[in-house]
């Protein structure tokens, strides 16, 4: 098993890994849209998808993987009407290879967090279990 660590302080602070691969699977935990870099987020639920899936998308690339490697996701969201508004955003990341999906409505861990985005991918030649 492999723990992956983002650097983000979130991390550290409440302690978990951004990700965690064990030999079958790559379990990305909920990842929102903060640059984790600079520790900002946009005020808008648009732009913090955005993020979010760029987060995502280091993560995977970093283990060599993909979007089309992404077997599950799940999008938790402040608002419910926000939802509709990131649809363009979800389909342009994962529209050609298209997980199974649920979305939750739920309060996130800060005021200034609109949503969440947790995915599960598939590492590739692995016999699954």
């Amino acid at each position: 098993m492999q723990r992956i660590s983002s650097g983000s302080t979130f991390e550290t602070e409440i302690g978990y890994s951004r990700a965690v691969a064990d030999g079958h699977y790559l379990h990305i935990s909920g990842t929102t849209g903060y640059n984790y870099q600079a520790m900002t987020i946009a005020e808008d639920v648009v732009a913090q998808a955005e993020q979010c899936l760029q987060n995502i998308g280091k993560v995977l690339n970093d283990q060599g993987l993909s979007f089309a490697d992404i077997v599950r996701v799940n999008y938790i969201f402040a608002d419910r009407d926000d939802f509709s508004r990131c649809w363009p955003t979800l389909r342009r990341w994962f529209g050609v290879h298209p997980p199974a999906a649920t979305m939750i409505v739920a309060g996130l861990a800060e005021p200034d967090m609109k949503l969440e985005i947790e995915v599960t991918a598939r590492i590739p030649n692995t016999p699954a279990d």
